[in-house]
């Protein structure tokens, strides 16, 4: 029997820019969807998402396969890990591997840590409004929501912040094949860039191995000199701390930006300071950063009573479930007065929630705290906003703001 949405084209651009009447679909009709002539699945209801990153047994993190488009426009995995070799680390793994890799990263990301950072995060910002601003208006992708994620990130690895142009490029480009859109022409220096920032990496950490410093590349260091890791799952670990620290922190405060431009939310949050951390936490909500993470399916199962083979893969799309109507009154609408602010899924669930949340937090308030503080207002100016063509990620490729 043909499913009527398999006469949409998730690859379209205009659904590419605006997927929720597309998960809105998906939810009603068919909430876990299998993508014509693939093994993926389109998980979009909000108790089946939740339900799926709980049923760690059969759902596995493991990254094995990414869905793409085809010349002639129909869909096609792309593999990962045909050979079952791949090393899945944090977002990626599963336990007890994961485990232990993420209690390795979080004692530089615990919340006393991070509040420490708060003046230097602030630091970062004014000096990249100054440098990005031209006296009446700024882009505010490049000029501060991509950089200053990179930037903190480079600090608390412990890397050069001459590299964080680098960084950005090799962080971005890499994560281009989960989009989904990548072309054959593009395909090289998608690879080339991974290949680079690991070669990057390794270097850094061969370093760190023989000298550790107070930073992150030190404790990696210091865990594989103890034998709790080894070099090539630091190296992956570093890799993938760099693509999804960026990724997600611009994402939100490209995102916070944007939404904030419309003039009635804007006075309401400048005339009560409180309200922004709450208009955050919706912007989280109403446009999650990754739009979805994956799944690899270990056995035979079911899910939402859709039968799902061993080897076949989910995407989770949290874009989706955040805008459940069984879940959030009015999902499409900013409500900052919502009994749960923290209660979405935008930094994922269970074991796998997000290790940076907390700083990814703490980067978006201040970049809109100051983007507040230094104008009297500010617009988007029309048209120049442009989404990352991505089935992945939430991201503003540019966004100009003029300011008053």
């Amino acid at each position: 029997m043909t499913n009527a949405l398999d006469a949409i084209d998730l690859f379209e651009p205009s659904v590419l820019d605006d997927p929720y009447p597309f998960y809105a679909r998906l939810r009603t009709d068919s909430p876990v969807y299998r993508v014509a002539d693939t093994d993926f699945f389109l998980v979009s209801r909000w108790d089946l998402v939740v339900e799926a990153t709980s049923r760690v047994t059969d759902f596995s993190s493991n990254l094995t396969g990414a869905l793409v488009r085809q010349p002639d426009g129909s869909s096609a995995v792309f593999g990962l890990d045909d050979r079952g070799a791949a090393v899945h680390v944090l977002a990626t793994g599963d336990d007890p591997a994961h485990l232990s890799h993420r209690k390795t990263v979080l004692p530089a990301l615990v919340a006393k840590r991070i509040r420490a950072l708060e003046a230097t995060i602030a630091a970062i910002v004014d000096r990249l409004w100054e440098k990005g601003f031209d006296g009446s208006g700024i882009e505010w992708m490049s000029a501060v929501a991509d950089q200053l994620p990179m930037t903190v990130v480079a600090g608390l690895l412990g890397l050069p912040d001459s590299d964080v142009a680098r960084l950005m490029n090799w962080g971005y480009t890499s994560t281009e094949l989960l989009a989904g859109v990548v072309t054959t022409d593009r395909l090289g220096a998608v690879v080339t860039a991974s290949v680079e920032l690991a070669g990057y990496l390794y270097e850094k950490f061969a370093s760190a191995c023989d000298d550790p410093q107070d930073d992150l590349l030190g404790d990696l260091a210091r865990a594989c000199a103890a034998g709790d890791l080894s070099r090539e799952v630091a190296v992956v670990m570093l890799v993938q701390l760099v693509g999804a620290g960026g990724e997600s922190t611009a994402g939100l405060i490209g995102n916070a930006a944007r939404l904030l431009a419309d003039q009635s939310m804007q006075r309401r949050v400048r005339a009560d300071p409180d309200l922004l951390e709450p208009f955050l936490e919706e912007t989280l909500r109403l446009e999650s950063p990754f739009r979805a993470h994956h799944r690899h399916v270990v056995t035979d199962t079911e899910l939402g009573g859709v039968e799902l083979p061993a080897g076949s893969h989910l995407l989770l799309l949290w874009g989706a479930a955040n805008r459940d109507p069984a879940v959030f009154a009015d999902p499409d609408e900013i409500q900052l007065n919502r009994l749960v602010p923290r209660g979405h899924l935008a930094f994922g669930k269970g074991i796998h929630f997000c290790v940076g949340a907390a700083l990814a937090r703490l980067e978006a308030r201040i970049a809109l705290a100051t983007l507040l503080d230094r104008t009297d207002t500010y617009r988007l100016v029309p048209g120049a906003a442009q989404w990352v063509p991505s089935i992945f990620v939430r991201r503003h490729q540019r966004l100009v703001l003029t300011i008053s």
